[in-house]
């Protein structure tokens, strides 16, 4: 949250009359919210941690107490403020738990955020430092690995020795603001002042004053955000349910929308359970879910002949039953990391993975043998216009294979979680008002380029398959794997005995 005084922008010029062509400067302290970034609240990243590593309830009591905490940031102080919001989204949670939401559900909102022309300034400088009155367990992730800073001082959070719990509180000497920025820049540069300084409010002026050079960055509405490109690290892997920023507003439509979104998916969910496949073609647009199918799509194998082998990429665990709904008939399909609860319920036969290469192989080859067989060799869904690397299993078991380009819309939920319970992946999709789905059946491989008949190897097919779809998607190819994402997000190997061990 920001304050701003017309009356303290004489004190310090303007970031836009920043020389960034001077090679000089090799030190900068820089403050946050308002200054590299557009956004000057801090609010939407406390809702993210209150919900994602807490639970919907905190972030509606965060949303009823804004008022509150609006009025004692306008009438008492900026640091009561941080203090209420710190408290309220952070008591009681888990320091693992705010950790991993920290790095796995922020940086998506605060790339998106990072205002370019004070980035360009940032960028030029040896020595990045943020200083900054939200805690440093909230934005370290981000500076570090996104923004290319080198520190972060930002408020330091209590934690129970005994439980590793928040206890809400923080440490001394308090929540950074005003003299204590000062302060804290004083601690980490001693003697050797920054070269520069930039704040966006008044409460910034006493760190920047110690600075060789100040420049306020004013608050614009036509203020630019930074390409994603020219970040440090690509935003390939997030987590967390949220699509949009949740402002206030937004947070209070999102939370207006829970229950009437619920039952809606409720309806979107077992209305289209029992029925045909053909059938669920035209009700999905009778309730407001868009499926756009594009190509030939391939007709059922017939009697005593194998199935096709449909290899897509993978978006969101209804994938495979999307393709049969495209396709008007059951295919199976094999999946890792779901329940047998979830197979139970699943309209279509959906049959586990071992992580035996050769069991695995002789139970993919057996169901191509009743039919039609959906695989994912990606093995986890990606959110972002990514591929990641292919399994090669597949390409060793069928010629038959017919890849097919996924796409998904969805404006206020995602459908996919590594951290959350993945049973409710399917219900957060069907909550968005209007979802989209989006098939594209590609042709067929030709025999020349499979490992059977064309006599290619395995990584050639698969990284052939990946390119093809990567084309026809406009999404870029990487060799990310489903440990990588994992490892990043969750904090595990993306197996499901270490998923629930790490609980």
């Amino acid at each position: 949250m920001a304050k701003t005084t017309a009356a303290a922008a004489p004190r310090f010029p303007s970031i836009e009359k920043c020389d960034r062509s001077d090679e000089n400067r090799r030190s900068i302290a820089a403050d946050l919210d308002g200054t590299l970034l557009i956004s000057r609240s801090s609010f939407p990243y406390f809702m993210l941690v209150a919900i994602e590593a807490g639970s919907l309830l905190r972030g509606l009591v965060l949303l009823l107490a804004f008022p509150l905490i609006a009025v004692a940031y306008v009438f008492v102080s900026e640091a009561l403020a941080i203090q209420m919001l710190i408290y309220i989204s952070f008591a009681g949670l888990k320091v693992r738990d705010i950790e991993l939401a920290s790095r796995a559900v922020l940086p998506r909102f605060y790339a998106t955020d990072v205002r370019a022309e004070s980035y360009e300034v940032f960028e030029k400088c040896q020595r990045k430092v943020i200083i900054t009155a939200n805690p440093t367990i909230m934005v370290e992730p981000f500076v570090k690995d996104f923004l290319g800073g080198h520190k972060v001082i930002g408020t330091e959070i209590e934690v129970d020795p005994a439980t590793r719990k928040a206890t809400g509180f923080v440490k001394k000497p308090g929540v950074l603001v005003g003299k204590l920025k000062k302060l804290g820049v004083l601690k980490e540069f001693g003697d050797e002042t920054p070269d520069i300084g930039i704040g966006d409010r008044e409460s910034d002026h006493d760190f920047m004053s110690i600075c060789k050079e100040g420049y306020m960055v004013p608050p614009s509405k036509t203020a630019k955000p930074l390409p994603l490109d020219r970040l440090k690290s690509r935003l390939i892997f997030h987590d967390g349910r949220f699509v949009q920023r949740p402002t206030p507003l937004n947070a209070l439509i999102t939370y207006i929308w829970l229950p009437f979104g619920f039952l809606l998916s409720i309806v979107r969910v077992y209305f289209n359970l029992p029925l045909p496949e053909r059938i669920v073609r035209h009700t999905y647009g009778m309730l407001g879910i868009n499926l756009v199918i594009r190509g030939h799509l391939p007709p059922a194998p017939s009697p005593g002949s194998p199935g096709n082998l449909y290899v897509c990429n993978h978006r969101a665990s209804l994938d495979p039953i999307v393709i049969a709904i495209a396709l008007g008939r059951k295919v199976s399909c094999v999946t890792y990391s779901v329940s047998k609860f979830s197979r139970f319920f699943s309209p279509i036969p959906a049959v586990a993975l071992t992580r035996d290469r050769a069991a695995d192989a002789a139970m993919i080859k057996a169901l191509l043998q009743k039919g039609d067989l959906v695989v994912c060799p990606e093995g986890t869904t990606c959110r972002e216009p990514y591929l990641l690397r292919f399994s090669a299993l597949f390409a060793e078991l069928s010629d038959r294979i017919v890849p097919v380009a996924i796409n998904l819309k969805q404006n206020m939920f995602y459908g996919t979680t590594v951290r959350g319970v993945k049973f409710w992946d399917a219900y957060f999709y069907f909550m968005n008002p209007r979802p989209t789905y989006e098939l594209t059946f590609l042709e067929k491989i030709p025999e020349e380029m499979t490992c059977g008949a064309g006599g290619k190897s395995s990584i050639e097919v698969a990284n052939h398959v990946q390119k093809i779809l990567g084309g026809a998607l406009g999404f870029e190819l990487t060799q990310l794997t489903r440990k990588d994402k994992y490892m990043l997000l969750g904090g595990n190997d993306g197996k499901v005995e270490s998923m629930y061990s790490k609980k």
